[in-house]
Formats: structure tokens, C-alpha cells, sequence
């Protein structure tokens, strides 16, 4: 079939459709007026919304517009062509010559017919390509001098090889396409004409009018051949992979068809027999959930074999509510179920320093961290461990960055957890078998990305039942805890998205390989200056709420909590402090419940009144006012504090007696700092003799509390040379610092936590090793301000400011 046979057909089957019978053409003038007549160079132009005609190509064509009516009217009643030219917008009801393609199709008018319901319709054969070159005025419709396009056949192997392309790929359109008419196969596979053949596909095949206006604005052939290729090669993937979606929409609707005939096929035979329908409904609800969980396609298959399994199961079975409750907790974990990315740096900051006092330091790695996670939140950032002694906020900076990340909170405490267990889980072969605390803290928190608190890491145990720590390996490996497999679920979940945070009092109970894992951000204790603002921005409102009080009830005053801070509690934390302080506003909620009084005024001359006699006094005088008696700094799980050494001479053969409890460190550092004080005797001043007929006797008070660690050398040195030479230690001085037979001040830790132990003691001077300068921007400015620094490089160093009436060594490095 050629276009003439396909012209014919087009003519015949709108002919035969025609319901009407055609009607005589008003005249121009019983419409317009008397209308001038068109030019030979110009044609009646029509617009056309969403429709483009191509030469050679017969359309039909429904003109609805008064204007375009008229100008199809007048185009038959002059026997003339019409000039067709594509909208620019669609909605534009009343386009001007600016809302028109300058490009167009000069078209032949075959017919012209109004229907029944009044509607007139054309049917035109395009004839030529044209350009409008200006739109003439004084029409009442659109008349414009056109420059018109005379095709010329193109040849060459390229236009050949383009054409048997293009016919290739019209035919694999129209076999995808399924409902093409042969006719038009026929007509397309006859077309020779380069140019005549992709006018032609670009009409029937190309379905956006853009796309055709592209192709009938190019007049050169090849290409036009080019562009209509791509298009076509397009317009080839969207009807494969349209036709792909659709077979597997057809074969998932087959297989949930099928499904749906068996199960109620099942229900029938389940009613014959008399089993419980609840049954049925049960298992339907647990089919709904798991599809709603949105698992993962692993995790959904097992869910679904254990679940043809409970299918099978008379409810009765011991079995049958084993395997029920491990699929609500499949069903139940948040496997597809995120909180929102929602890092706010500044907001995140402003939550910090609301919620916290002090910690600048720690504030700022946070922020670091967060920042991190913002600009790269597929990253595996570090997991942070906050270690300090109790209470200086550690728990409550997770509970902030929760907030300020919008993200939901978990904590789990692994304090004396000693069952591997606990954290994996129990196979589910045991009777009352739960997964372990990481997926129960996940299930409770709702999310898969929560910020989960592992509180108390340094207190991990051990026994028969494996090794806790070596289970959380794997949970805080960023290289493995994305597959985590909880021996109860059997399947893996991923934890990659979950924000941990650790916390621990020491660092030394912690296993090597678990705390490499970590990054660790120290948290020391407060100085009195940030204890009085935390209790005042943070405890008393706290507090107040706590007892039933307002501010205008009662107010304590600054003096009255410093009183607190220093007579009633002595740590590095703040929760004796809060109890102390609820005990005051308790007391005074008392008065006023009994009506005793209406509103209080604490001062701090009541606290002893409402709390008792201090709990704490200086000692340092009373210890050091005879010689033989130094005051070291050591460092504890809750923080700094003075450690007093005491050492006496007594007549004997030599001895050396040690009380206190000390470890085997200590009493190895105390036996170096007797040998160095004998073998430094003679240039010390001191008679050799005395050691011979002498037994030492080194005590360390509060002999119930074990002791342990190198760094009181350099106390222990001064406290035997004070009780040989009977000279006495100043009463605010103290020290730090391992010694060495050579009398070298070696450096130690804890440096910060033991200075503001020694501030918070009132001591005014602190004797520290000179190679721990570089801890001293860890100490705080309110503490350097309030202590004299002096570095030690040997023990010389130390005699010569630590005892009373010497000359201070010049070459000591003060601050």
C-alpha cells in the first residue's frame, strides 16, 4: 500500500462516518463584512493546538475556533490551501502571530463537513513546507505571505543507510506497540522518498507536537533523517521497558491471584474441619505486617517461610507460640524506618551550651562530630566515648545530641552484664530466648538510626557464659556492624545507621580492641566556679520543680551554695551537690506546707542549721604541721584528689614498713625513693648512720581504700627526706610525678583532674613533672589563675621549693 491508498482509506472511512448532510457556506459578508481579497503570496493561516501535518500526510482535522471557521470557510469558498501552524502554548485561546511557530504546512482542503452536534470538520492533505515572512493586517482571521519550501530528493549511502534504519525501527514501534494497522506498516515499508518517509513516521509515530515541530522545521534531509532516529531510538527503549513492567505487573497480579485462590481454598477446608477462624485472621494480620515492614528482600523470604510454617501449625502446639512471637519481632523492628537528617550545627550548639555548663572542650568535638555527619552522613563516622567520673554530664551530652539531631534516644547500661548473650541474644531454641539489648534498644527506639548510649562500657564482666566485650566488637566495628546478626533474629540488621555513644569512668578496664574503636573524649571534673553555675543555671531550678516550690518561695542565695560545694560535698561531679541541694528546698517546703512561713531566704549561714555540721574541712595545715608529712595528688574514677603521705622514723636496724593498702606500683616507688634519699645522703646533709639504725615507716591514710600507681614517687621522696632531715613541707604544696633512681621527675597522667583537685583543696602551689607542660592548656584558666606552677626536671628541684625556709631554684619554671 502507498500514501494514495492510504489517503483513500483515510477519506472513505471518515466519509462513511459523516452523519450529517453538507450545508451551504455562508457568505464572507453575512458573517465579516466585505472581506479583501488574499494576495497570491499569501495564505489564510489556521492555528492548531497539539497537531502538526506533514506534507503528503492526510489528516482529520476538527476546526472549533469562530475565527478558524471562518478562515477555513473562506479558504474552500476561494478554493485556495489553508496554512496550518502550531500553537506555542496550548491554553492560549486567541493566539496572535507572536504565539505561533514561524515554521508551518501549506494544506490542500479535501473536505469540509459540519456534523450533527454542529461541530466542523476537514479533512487536508499537506502539501509543502513554508516560513511565514509577515503577517498582513485588515483580516478577520489570520492571513500571513509565506515563503514556501520546494523538497529535492536526497541520495547517497548515508540517506540510503538512514532509511533502512528508520523503516527498522517504525517497524519495531508498531510491533511493540501491539495495535498498529497493518495498512500503516504496509505504507511505510513502501514510502522510497527519503524525505516523504520520515514525514510520514514523524506523523504517526512521534507523539509529542514539539518533537514534530522540530522535524518539519528541518529542511535539509538528513537531518531530519538524524533527529527523527533519536527520537525513534527513544521512543524504542520507553515501549521496552514499558512492555517489560508491564509482563512483570501480569506475573505478580498471576502469582498473588493464585495466592489468594489457595488461601481461600484453605479457609473453606479449615471451616469443614472446624478449625478456629481466629486462626486464619491471625496469620493474615502477621502476612499484612511483614509486608508493611518493608524488610529487606532476604529478610522478607525467611519471614515468609517461617510464616508458611506457623500456617501449618495447630495452635496448640507448644511450637506454634515460639515461632509467633519471633515474627512480631521481625514484623516489629524498624527495618525501612529512619528519623529525618536533620543537623542544625548552630541549633546543635545553642542545645549544648542550654543544656550544659563548662566542657568547652568536649562541646566542641561534638560539633565537629556533627558536622561531619552532616556533610558526609553516609560516612562511618568514629563512635564516640565520653570517660570522666560520675556525674559530670556524660549521659546527658547523648541525651543533647539526640536532640540536636532530632533523632530518638536509647540508652542500655552493660554494668555488670557478664553473658555474651546480652548482646547477641539467645538462639531461639531456649525456652524464653529474647534478642539481646542492641536490637531490644532498636525495637524500643523505633528508628534504625537512633542515638543508642552504651552507659558504663568499663564495667563489662566476664564469665561462663563468653565474653561481653568481645561481642561488641562487631556492634561498634563501622566495618562489619552494618551485617549485625543477632542470634535470635538469624538474620542480619543493619546498625551502620545507629549513632553510638559510650561511656565509662576509666579507661583501663575497657579491652584493648574494643576501646581502639572508639574515639575517646575525656570529661574532667568541674572547679567550684562551675559547680556555683551549674547549680544556679541548672540544680536549683531543677530542684525547686522537684519539691513543689517557685522561685518567689524560696531563694538561695550565691554564698549559701558555694557553702555547699566546698563544706557538704567533695567530688568532681555534681549529683551530691543537686542531693544536698533538694534537701535544703525540702526543708524549706516543710515550713511553708506548714505554714510556718510563706516565702525563704537561704543564706549561708542556715545551711549548717538545715544540714548539719560540715561533712569537709581542710586538713592540709593539720597534716602537715610537723615533718615527715607531704601532700601528693592522685586521681580516682570520680576525679582528682590530695593523697597525705606520712613517713616517721623509729629506732631499728633499717627496715621499711608500708601501710595503706598500696599496690605493688606504690610500694615499689616507695621502696626507689628511700634508696635515692640513702644514696643521696651526704650532698642532701643528711647522716648516713641514721639509715642503719632507723626503720622507716610509710603510711598513706584511709588505709580501707586501695591504692596503686607511680605517680606519688616524687611525694614519697620528700616525705622521707622531711622526716630525716626533720624540715617541714609547707602546708600548701603539693605534688605529682614519678621518680627514677637517678633522681629524675618522670611524667604522669591526670594531670588536669589532679590540679583542680588541688584548687578545690586550697592549695596554692603544685609541684608537677616538667615534660607534662604540654598538659597544662588542658587545665582550666579559672584554676590557673588561682595555683602557682612549678616544673620539675629532677628531685633537687622539688626539695628546694617544697621545704620550708629554702631558696626557691631559680632555673624552675614557674607560671
Amino acid at each position: 500500500m502507498n500514501i494514495k491508498d492510504l489517503k483513500n482509506l483515510i477519506l472513505d472511512s471518515l466519509s462513511s462516518s459523516e452523519e450529517a448532510p453538507k450545508q451551504a457556506l455562508p457568505s464572507d459578508q453575512d458573517v465579516f463584512g466585505k472581506i479583501p481579497a488574499v494576495p497570491d503570496d499569501a495564505l489564510v493561516v489556521v492555528p492548531m493546538r497539539g497537531t502538526v501535518l506533514f506534507p503528503q500526510v492526510v489528516l482529520p482535522l476538527v476546526i472549533g475556533r469562530k475565527e478558524s471557521v471562518a478562515a477555513v470557510q473562506h479558504a474552500v469558498r476561494s478554493e485556495k490551501p489553508v496554512g496550518l501552524l502550531l500553537q506555542l502554548n496550548d491554553n492560549d485561546e486567541d493566539p496572535g502571530p507572536g504565539q505561533l511557530y514561524q515554521v508551518g504546512t501549506v494544506a490542500e482542503i479535501l473536505r469540509y463537513l459540519t456534523a450533527a452536534d454542529g461541530n466542523h470538520h476537514i479533512i487536508c492533505q499537506g502539501k509543502q513546507r513554508f516560513r511565514v515572512r509577515e503577517f498582513l493586517p485588515g483580516y478577520p482571521f489570520l492571513v500571513a505571505r509565506i515563503d514556501v519550501y520546494e523538497e529535492s530528493e536526497a541520495t547517497g549511502k548515508g540517506i540510503d543507510a538512514r532509511v533502512v534504519t528508520l523503516k527498522q525501527q517504525a517497524a519495531e514501534i508498531l510491533n511493540l506497540s501491539r495495535q498498529a494497522p497493518a495498512e500503516l506498516i504496509n505504507a511505510i515499508q513502501s514510502v522510497t522518498s527519503p524525505g516523504m518517509l520520515v514525514d510520514l513516521i514523524s506523523s504517526f509515530l512521534i507523539t509529542k507536537a514539539e518533537e514534530k515541530q522540530q522535524i518539519l522545521e528541518l529542511f535539509d534531509v538528513q537531518k531530519r533523517l538524524d533527529r527523527a532516529l533519536d527520537l525513534m531510538n527513544y521512543r524504542i527503549e520507553v515501549l521496552k521497558l514499558s512492555s517489560q513492567i508491564s509482563e512483570q505487573t501480569q506475573e505478580t497480579m498471576g502469582k498473588r491471584q493464585r495466592e489468594y485462590v489457595l488461601r481461600e481454598q484453605m479457609k473453606a477446608i479449615q471451616k469443614e474441619l472446624g478449625e478456629d477462624e481466629e486462626n486464619a485472621a491471625e496469620i493474615e494480620e502477621i502476612d499484612q505486617a511483614i509486608t508493611a515492614a518493608k524488610m529487606p528482600e532476604e529478610v522478607e523470604k525467611h519471614a515468609r517461610k517461617e510464616l508458611d510454617r506457623l500456617r501449618r501449625m495447630q495452635d496448640a502446639s507448644g511450637e506454634y507460640s515460639m515461632l509467633r512471637t519471633y515474627l512480631d519481632w521481625l514484623t516489629e523492628l524498624p527495618w525501612s524506618v529512619a528519623s529525618p537528617a536533620n543537623i542544625d550545627i548552630a541549633r546543635a550548639r545553642d542545645i549544648l551550651n542550654e543544656d550544659h555548663f563548662g566542657l568547652e572542650k568536649v562541646k566542641q568535638r561534638i560539633l565537629e562530630f556533627l558536622a561531619v555527619r552532616k556533610l558526609n552522613p553516609n560516612g562511618k563516622s568514629p563512635i564516640l566515648c565520653f570517660v570522666g567520673p560520675p556525674g559530670v554530664g556524660k549521659t546527658s551530652l547523648g541525651r543533647s545530641i539526640a536532640r540536636a539531631t532530632g533523632r530518638e534516644f536509647v540508652r542500655t547500661s552493660l554494668g555488670g552484664v557478664h553473658d555474651e548473650a546480652e548482646i547477641r541474644g539467645h538462639r531461639r531454641t531456649y525456652i524464653g530466648a529474647l534478642p539481646g539489648n542492641i536490637i531490644q534498644g532498636i525495637r524500643k527506639a523505633g528508628t534504625n538510626n537512633p542515638v543508642f548510649m552504651l552507659d558504663e562500657m568499663d564495667k563489662l564482666g566476664t564469665g561462663i557464659h563468653g565474653d561481653p566485650s568481645s561481642a561488641m566488637l562487631e556492634v561498634l566495628d563501622p566495618e562489619q556492624n552494618s551485617t549485625f546478626r543477632d542470634n535470635y533474629l538469624a538474620v542480619a540488621f543493619d546498625l551502620s545507621h545507629v549513632m553510638f555513644i559510650g561511656t565509662a569512668n576509666v579507661l583501663d578496664s575497657i579491652p584493648i580492641p574494643l576501646r581502639d574503636r572508639m574515639e575517646v573524649i575525656e570529661l574532667s571534673g568541674y572547679t567550684l566556679e562551675e559547680k556555683a553555675q551549674i547549680a544556679r543555671r541548672y540544680l536549683v531550678r531543677r530542684q525547686l520543680e522537684s519539691n513543689g516550690l517557685t522561685e518567689e518561695q524560696c531563694f538561695i542565695t550565691d554564698r549559701a551554695i558555694e557553702t555547699i560545694i566546698q563544706e557538704y560535698t567533695r567530688e568532681a561531679g555534681c549529683r551530691n551537690l543537686e542531693r544536698e541541694i533538694g534537701a535544703v528546698f525540702r526543708h524549706v517546703a516543710m515550713r511553708i506546707a506548714e505554714g510556718q512561713a510563706e516565702h525563704e531566704r537561704v543564706d549561708a549561714e542556715q545551711i549548717p542549721a538545715i544540714l548539719g555540721p560540715r561533712k569537709f574541712e581542710s586538713e592540709v595545715a593539720m597534716r602537715t604541721s610537723v615533718p615527715g608529712v607531704a601532700t601528693g595528688l592522685a586521681w580516682t574514677p570520680t576525679g582528682g584528689d590530695i593523697l597525705f603521705i606520712e613517713a616517721t622514723r623509729l629506732p631499728g636496724n633499717g627496715k621499711l614498713i608500708l601501710t595503706g593498702q598500696l599496690g605493688e606500683v606504690m610500694k615499689e616507688s616507695a621502696q626507689a625513693a628511700l634508696s635515692l634519699v640513702k644514696a643521696r645522703a651526704q650532698p642532701l646533709g643528711l647522716n648516713p648512720d641514721l639509715f642503719e639504725h632507723s626503720d622507716v615507716h610509710v603510711h598513706v591514710p584511709a588505709g580501707a581504700i586501695p591504692k596503686d600507681g607511680p605517680s606519688a614517687g616524687i611525694a614519697l621522696f620528700t616525705a622521707l627526706y622531711s622526716a630525716f632531715s626533720e624540715r617541714t613541707v609547707p602546708s600548701d604544696v603539693a605534688m605529682t610525678g614519678e621518680i627514677s633512681l637517678r633522681g629524675l621527675v618522670l611524667p604522669v597522667g591526670g594531670i588536669k583532674e589532679k590540679v583542680i583537685a588541688a584548687a578545690r583543696a586550697g592549695i596554692k602551689t603544685v609541684l608537677l613533672p616538667k615534660r607534662n607542660q604540654r598538659d597544662f592548656e588542658e587545665i582550666p584558666d579559672v584554676v590557673r589563675k588561682q595555683l602557682r606552677f612549678v616544673w620539675l626536671e629532677n628531685v633537687d628541684d622539688a626539695l628546694k621549693v617544697a621545704l620550708e625556709g629554702a631558696q626557691q631554684n631559680p632555673s624552675a619554671a614557674a607560671s
